[in-house]
C-alpha cells in the first residue's frame, strides 16, 4: 500500500497584480514542510505537480527543505481553476482589490456562488476554462496514474480546488461539501491518501504538522 501526500501550494500573493507567485512566507512554509518530511525520513518514489508557478515554487521549496533534488512530473490537470473567471461569470463588473475584511469576505462569497454555478453547469466561465466534468477528469487522471504506477510515498503539489476535488471524489461528497472543503484548505497543508491499485482512501485532511510548534503559529494562512 502506498501513501499519497497532497500538498497545497504555500501562501501566494492574494490581491496583487500577479497572484501566481509565492510570498516570502509561502516560500518559508514550503521549505519548512520539506524539513518536516526530512525529519520523518520520508523518501518519495515520485512527485507530480501542476504547472502553475506557485505550485512549482512550492515543490522547489519542499525539495530545498528535504535537501534532495527530485524530478516532478508536470500534470496540467492539477492546475487550479481560474477564480477570477469563475467570479466573472456571475458578476461581470470588476471587483475592488480585497484589501479590507469586508471586501475579502465579499470576494469569497462570490467565489462560492460562482463555483456552485460552474460545478452544476449553470454558468460557463470564459478564458478557456474547462467544464467542471473536464476539471474533475484532470484531477482523477492524476490519481489513476499514481495508483497504476507506484506503491511507495508519492508527493503531489497542487491547489485547493484540485485537492478538494480529489477528496470529494474519494469520499463521494456532494458538490456543496466539495466547495466547503476547497475554501477551508490552508496553505502548504498536507492531505494523505493511502492507495492500492484499486482505490484511494482518505487518511488525513488539511493538516499542518510542520507548523505545530509555537514559533510557527503566525505561519498559518488560507489565501
Amino acid at each position: 500500500m502506498g501513501t499519497l501526500y497532497l500538498v497545497r501550494h504555500g501562501q501566494a500573493s492574494f490581491g496583487a497584480d500577479n497572484y501566481d507567485v509565492l510570498s516570502p512566507l509561502g516560500h518559508r512554509q514550503s521549505l519548512r514542510l520539506g524539513e518536516y518530511f526530512k525529519g520523518k525520513g520520508v523518501r518519495f518514489e515520485a512527485a507530480l505537480t501542476g504547472t502553475l508557478k506557485r505550485q512549482r515554487q512550492t515543490f522547489a521549496g519542499i525539495c530545498e527543505g528535504l535537501g534532495v533534488e527530485l524530478q516532478a512530473m508536470p500534470w496540467p490537470g492539477l492546475n487550479e481553476y481560474d477564480s477570477a473567471a469563475v467570479i466573472g461569470a456571475i458578476h461581470p463588473y470588476p471587483l475592488a482589490r480585497p484589501d479590507t475584511p469586508e471586501l475579502y469576505k465579499h470576494h469569497f462569497r462570490l467565489l462560492k456562488d460562482g463555483l456552485a454555478q460552474w460545478m452544476t453547469g449553470v454558468a460557463s466561465p470564459p478564458r478557456g476554462m474547462p467544464s467542471y466534468n473536464g476539471f474533475v477528469a484532470g484531477v482523477t487522471s492524476a490519481l489513476d496514474h499514481i495508483r497504476s504506477h507506484y506503491d511507495g510515498h508519492v508527493l503531489l503539489v497542487s491547489s485547493g480546488g484540485p485537492i478538494a476535488t480529489a477528496v470529494g471524489q474519494v469520499l463521494g461528497a456532494s458538490l456543496e461539501a466539495t466547495i466547503d472543503l476547497n475554501l477551508g484548505i490552508r496553505n502548504c497543508s498536507v492531505t494523505e491518501f493511502a492507495f492500492t491499485p484499486q482505490r484511494h482512501r482518505l487518511v488525513t485532511f488539511n493538516t499542518l504538522p510542520h507548523l505545530d510548534a509555537p514559533e510557527h503559529a503566525g505561519w498559518v494562512t488560507f489565501a
